[in-house]
């Protein structure tokens, strides 16, 4: 594992120490005693190993007062490679066997667990030993019971131990949906995965245009041959599944926001082949929805995305307009193109949109290099290289072979490298234009015995974990150049690269991922998006057993269950607590539920302050919208913000579509009022101002109580240069259902340019509720 400083003897004996002083009174506890290593080799002689327990007894017997004793506590003896026992001992016994020269450590040994995806604990589903809380949504809607999840992506892996139906009941009579076995690739469904389809007409109609055939390899069929679906669906709405790990990391129980609602796949994307691009069509999707909305789904997930056009030209956007008007929530991915501004997509304000941050999770592998340096990294790999050994270490750019230009080495791209050069060494490797695990099989090929992957400059601090196919890491940009600082200091650089370890807890978390898309939106800047920031970086799910980890045809692993990061992995999250809502306010419509995740969400990390972004700056709402989305707290908001099809309607009004064009969103003819009020009086949960004048604006909201009878009080947090009164500042309900209507002013300061966007707060507080929307405003 690399070199380490030694501490001073008296300086170490007092750490020890420190990690004694317990209560006197404390009862007897069991404690690890390290000692390092054996003396002895890989295939010790059962006299060395007799020796080595007798040495032990004999220690602890030093501080027990006799080998008899020392044999009625040790109940472990570490004899093979690692020297040590484990025995019962009072705190002072352990302290004091802590200050002989001999011992390394000594540390109590906690009862550890097998951990789940992690992510539903981060958001306070449950305690560390996956227990719901008292206070858990998950026991107040039993677990998104019956509720029918749809996800339209790549299809579904149905023999997943995550779409087992042990335990269900019969298939909801709502459901109207079908299981397609029209293929020769049979996918079967059970009474969890109560339905799966496909579309691919426009994917067969763009490879027609293409002039190009669909191979056979490719799965026309509802089987995920992506991993892409299997992941986010199970991440909805998969079963609790124990033991779920990658490559015997982050081991533990895997389960969906809503584990016994029942899923519905359908299959819209496609892989690419030859000259013809994969993807999802408009025309695959809108058919998707049309039957979805038929079948009887009440939540729809899509972790899809593109460029944001206008929403009559936007499929998602018609297709999830459909969906809400019969009462079905549709949560979509807010994409993958940040951190730059203006890159959110899916932002129809009837779509609940979803960023992707981090959980308090890290898959860590350091690079040791030099006189005892260390560099934290991420990485999922599934080899490791021998402990202790250090190997040469070579840059890509000094690795280049005799065609390859040096800017193209270092970035390992395909035939640039000279496996001379290479063999038996690490070989570092910067970040861009090929894949991430597409540089490792690289590497590999090249003779590479390890690979560390740096981030360019614009990638700063994004880390993913990958499941490389030889012993890796990914280090920050910062970090970056303290490798190859390193490097052009010596002539003969060595390195290690340590074995991976799942480290929890750590903080802070969440911070945004900085490939998040951020906003505003470009369509229509008055709806403030994305709405809401969930977990989306290495979420453990399920995937499919028709693809490999990665795109490496030197990879022959077949994992259950695999890491991904992105907002689609987000997407799902919101889906499956979607669906717990769903169950517990069955009559609610799609706007409350919206505004219960999002005027309860929280801006705070696991540290208590600011969520920050990936470059440790204060993120603001152009990244997370609300807020991280807060589960529990969702399940009883006090109040919501409501809206009806009329309203998005005059919402459309406004921006200026005609009746015509209303058809296309609506059944029935809408009148547009002469009086129709301006965008930003959109009953939305949210506030944005993006072009705040000198003269005043004033805008509408209107709240409804479904939480207990009271007064609310508001209260301001006004941005920077802009001053903000609520009339009235207190509503007060007498019943369930009641709503009341309020009007928010902003006025800017004449004094203050402002060539940003600014925030504040506007809360609505009846002493136990505490209804947050954020405040977004530019100034022009």
């Amino acid at each position: 594992m690399g070199h380490c400083s030694r501490l001073p003897l008296f300086l170490l004996s007092l750490l020890l120490l420190s990690l004694f002083q317990t209560p006197a009174d404390a009862a007897k506890q069991s404690y690890i005693v390290y000692l390092g290593t054996h003396s002895h080799g890989l295939n010790p002689t059962s006299v060395e190993l007799e020796a080595a327990t007798n040495s032990q007894y004999n220690l602890l017997g030093t501080v027990l007062g006799s080998n008899e004793r020392a044999q009625e506590a040790l109940f472990y003896s570490y004899t093979s490679q690692i020297n040590g026992f484990a025995a019962v001992l009072e705190e002072e016994e352990a302290s004091q066997i802590a200050k002989d020269p001999n011992v390394v450590s000594v540390f109590p040994n906690r009862k550890l667990k097998l951990h789940t995806t992690r992510s539903w604990e981060f958001m306070g589903l449950e305690d560390q030993n996956g227990v719901p809380h008292h206070g858990s949504i998950w026991k107040k809607a039993k677990f998104g019971e019956n509720t029918i999840i749809g996800n339209l992506d790549t299809g579904v892996w149905p023999e997943s131990p995550s779409f087992s139906d042990e335990g269900f009941g019969p298939i909801p009579s709502k459901w109207r949906g079908t299981c397609q076995l029209d293929t020769k690739d049979k996918v079967r469904c059970n009474r969890k995965l109560i339905g799966a389809r496909y579309f691919n007409k426009g994917y067969l109609e763009s490879a027609r245009l293409n002039n190009s055939t669909i191979p056979p390899e490719v799965l026309v069929s509802p089987r995920d041959q992506d991993g892409h679906g299997s992941h986010t669906l199970s991440t909805a709405g998969g079963i609790y599944v124990p033991g779920a790990n990658v490559f015997g990391h982050g081991n533990g129980t895997a389960k969906g926001g809503s584990p016994k609602a029942r899923v519905a796949a359908y299959k819209v994307c496609w892989p690419s082949f030859g000259s013809t691009e994969g993807g999802c069509t408009t025309a695959d999707i809108m058919a998707a929805f049309d039957a979805a909305i038929s079948d009887g789904v009440d939540v729809l997930s899509l972790s899809i995305g593109g460029d944001s056009v206008e929403f009559f030209e936007d499929g998602i956007a018609i297709g999830s307009f459909h969906a809400a008007k019969h009462g079905i929530v549709v949560v979509c991915s807010a994409g993958n193109s940040g951190p730059a501004r203006g890159t959110v997509t899916n932002v129809a304000p009837w779509i609940l949109t979803v960023g992707a941050s981090t959980i308090d999770r890290e898959f860590t592998s350091y690079l040791s290099f030099g006189k005892g340096k260390h560099l934290k990294g991420k990485s999922l790999s599934s080899r490791s290289l021998p402990s202790s050994k250090f190997y040469p270490v070579i840059s890509g750019a000094n690795a280049n072979a005799a065609t390859a230009l040096p800017e193209d080495s270092l970035l390992c791209l395909n035939g640039t490298l000279d496996p001379k050069k290479v063999k038996g060494k690490i070989l570092v490797c910067l970040r861009g234009q090929n894949g991430r695990t597409e540089k490792a099989h690289i590497a590999t090929l090249a003779g590479a015995v390890g690979m560390v992957l740096v981030n360019d400059e614009e990638s700063g601090d994004d880390l993913m974990a990958d499941p490389y196919v030889l012993p890796a890491t990914h280090l920050t940009y910062t970090d970056g150049k303290r490798v190859f600082e390193y490097l052009n200091s010596t002539k003969n650089p060595f390195g290690h690269v340590t074995p991976v370890k799942t480290v929890e807890g750590t903080k802070p978390a969440p911070f945004m991922a900085s490939f998040s898309s951020r906003g505003p939106g470009t369509i229509e800047p008055s709806i403030l998006k994305p709405d809401i920031t969930a977990p989306g970086v290495d979420i453990i799910a399920a995937y499919t057993g028709a693809a490999l980890p990665t795109d490496s045809d030197l990879d022959k692993r077949r994992p259950l269950y695999i890491t991904e990061s992105g907002t689609s992995m987000s997407c799902p999250h919101v889906s499956g607590i979607v669906g717990l809502l769903k169950t517990l306010y069955p009559s609610w419509s799609p706007a409350a539920i919206k505004s219960a995740i999002l005027t309860t969400a929280r801006r705070r990390d696991n540290k208590r302050e600011s969520i920050l972004d990936s470059t440790k700056v204060s993120a603001t709402p152009l990244d997370y919208g609300a807020g991280h989305v807060n589960p529990n707290r969702a399940a009883n908001p006090g109040l919501v913000y409501d809206l009806t099809t009329d309203d998005y309607l005059n919402f459309l009004c406004a921006r200026g579509y005609n009746a015509s064009l209303l058809k296309i969103f609506s059944d029935k003819p809408h009148k547009c009022s002469n009086t129709s009020s301006i965008i930003a009086d959109l009953n939305y949960p949210t506030i944005a101002v993006p072009d705040l004048q000198d003269k005043p604006i004033t805008i509408s909201r209107r709240v409804k109580n479904v939480g207990t009878p009271g007064t609310y009080v508001a209260y301001v947090r006004a941005p920077a240069g802009v001053s903000v009164s609520v009339q009235p500042s207190r509503l007060n309900f007498k019943s369930i259902g009641e709503e009341k209507e309020f009007k928010v002013t902003l006025k800017a300061d004449g004094k203050v340019r402002n060539p940003d966007y600014v925030f504040g707060e506007l809360k609505w507080s009846d002493g136990k509720h505490t209804v947050r929307s954020p405040i977004a405003v530019m100034r022009h």
